[in-house]
């Protein structure tokens, strides 16, 4: 046995053969495992810094292991010193569901397009805690916060009346009044930030955010696709949400590839929606949601009368919309200019930059308050109130930008 044992240790380099001879037996089986290794990557390894063998990358929380130089490199390939040795966070967390939110007008016929040509032709008043975006009712009228600035002569149709009636709804007295109209919003909004912080004039100038623009609020606005194009891209990648989307619509051909109504989503049965790709909980929510509007639990009437603290109310309450998502729906949906949403990183990522904080320092950070805390957050925007809403999407173009523009 001991002849035998002398072979194989002979195939192995000197230094390690004497290292054996004096170590033992338990040595010897160490460095034989070790010797396994081609002779190329064992040169490399002692060619190789005193750093690449005995730290590691940061994330993963061991910084020393044994120095052995003639020991060859582990297999796994390490990072080289530009390299993350995991994905970068993405620049915000925000679901595609914003997207999807923000760009869910409805398909109207020929015979409906009164109210389309009308809204998309008058200038309407507009305000920061108002609806600013049209609503589309399941009847083919339109809700609108405030009514239509006059420029043109009144119709006495009696049929044109009834459909003007239709854009307003009854309870809409309990809003403030209308400060501007949607021609002008965007400017003032971008104007009173500049105001606010004159470095914000270099950020603003290099983004415009269309979804506050003229034509951005002429838009018309399904609120339950909006909302249950919301649920479908919670926790899904853009490119998975819009396949799903496209999956939903095409198990209606009667409107495929518009978005269905809740009256048809309600016809279906879960097993059967679950065919384009929705999770059995993403299946329920979709169908919770159509339920409400169905029966009339929900409306545009609803959301355009309600004030921010009682929309957010109303459908936090509802099965599969979380806080998150009711924010970013009376924002890029809804268009109100005043809300904002402390539980996006990606705007507290961008709120530490902005005040001039290093957050690659601070992105392993452990906690959900890793950038900045809840209350900095509330007590920097509160400055831009009442424009909060576009205060937060600069937050999000500021990782996209060269700094110096906030210099």
């Amino acid at each position: 046995m001991s002849l035998r044992r002398s072979a194989r240790v002979a195939s192995t380099t000197t230094t390690v053969t004497e290292s054996n001879v004096t170590n033992g037996t338990s040595s010897y089986r160490k460095i034989e495992t070790s010797t396994t290794a081609p002779k190329k990557r064992t040169r490399r390894a002692s060619a190789a810094s005193p750093n690449d063998q005995t730290t590691k990358p940061e994330s993963n929380g061991e910084f020393t292991i044994p120095s052995l130089p003639a020991t060859p490199l582990p297999k796994k390939r390490r990072p080289g010193p530009s390299e993350s040795p995991t994905k970068p966070p993405p620049f915000t967390p925000t679901p595609s569901g914003v997207g999807l939110i923000a760009h869910a007008p409805k398909a109207f016929s020929a015979e409906e397009s009164h109210p389309l040509e009308s809204l998309s032709t008058l200038t309407r008043p507009a305000s920061p805690h108002a609806n600013n975006a049209p609503l589309s009712t399941p009847g083919g009228s339109r809700v609108v916060a405030y009514a239509s600035s006059p420029t043109k002569p009144e119709d006495p149709s009696p049929v044109k009346k009834r459909k003007a009636k239709e854009l307003v709804p009854p309870d809409v007295g309990t809003l403030k009044p209308p400060t501007s109209n949607i021609d002008t919003l965007l400017k003032e909004a971008e104007q009173y930030l500049i105001s606010v912080d004159p470095k914000l004039e270099g950020l603003i100038g290099k983004h415009r955010c269309k979804i506050f623009s003229p034509e951005g609020l002429r838009e018309v606005v399904d609120p339950f696709t909006a909302l249950a194009s919301s649920i479908m891209g919670q926790q899904v990648s853009g490119a998975a949400a819009a396949s799903i989307r496209a999956k939903f619509t095409a198990l209606f051909p009667d409107t495929h590839p518009s978005f269905p109504s809740s009256s048809q989503v309600i016809s279906k049965e879960l097993p059967t929606l679950r065919t384009a790709g929705l999770s059995q909980r993403k299946a329920e929510y979709i169908s919770g949601l159509a339920e409400k509007f169905h029966s009339g639990e929900l409306s545009a009437q609803m959301l355009v009368s309600a004030n921010d603290e009682e929309l957010i109310e109303k459908l936090v309450a509802v099965r599969g919309l979380g806080r998150w998502s009711v924010e970013m729906f009376a924002c890029f949906g809804l268009k109100r200019m005043d809300v904002f949403s402390t539980g996006d990183l990606g705007v507290q990522r961008g709120m530490a930059t902005y005040i001039g904080r290093d957050t690659s320092k601070l992105k392993n950070k452990g906690g959900k308050w890793k950038y900045m805390s809840e209350q900095e957050m509330l007590d920097l925007a509160s400055k831009f109130s009442p424009y909060r809403s576009l205060f937060m999407w600069y937050m999000w173009r500021i990782e996209d930008v060269d700094i110096s523009v906030m210099q």
